[in-house]
């Protein structure tokens, strides 16, 4: 699997009008626990179905993205965050030690 990464505003209204499961990954660059929670997510992500598109976003260098992922999916922001989207919904969002790929395949396949 691999990341896609987040770059443009007009990437988030792509993502919501995408069939299926996605997931968008918020994670800060300054914060280790953003890299901790990444590199876990990384270890177990091999549990969560191939069709599913994982994006990534830089939310240091793309503070207005973050924000507009906040208002689109109606979520808080925090940092580091996962978003589960399916048919343009946010159906889980889960951050710091919540973030798990685990989870993630589990409400997939349910």
């Amino acid at each position: 699997m691999q990341w896609k990464n987040i770059t443009d505003l007009e990437q988030i209204g792509q993502i919501q009008k995408e069939e299926g499961y996605s997931l968008i990954f918020k994670h800060s660059t300054r914060c280790s626990v953003s890299s901790m929670a990444k590199r876990r997510f990384e270890q177990d992500w091999s549990v969560i179905p191939e069709d599913t598109s994982l994006y990534f976003l830089d939310l240091i260098s793309h503070r207005d993205i973050s924000a507009h992922i906040a208002e689109t999916f109606q979520v808080h922001h925090e940092s580091p965050q996962i978003l589960l989207i399916k048919n343009g919904d946010c159906i889980l969002d889960a951050s710091h030690s919540d973030i798990s790929a685990e989870e993630v395949a589990e409400v997939i396949s349910n």
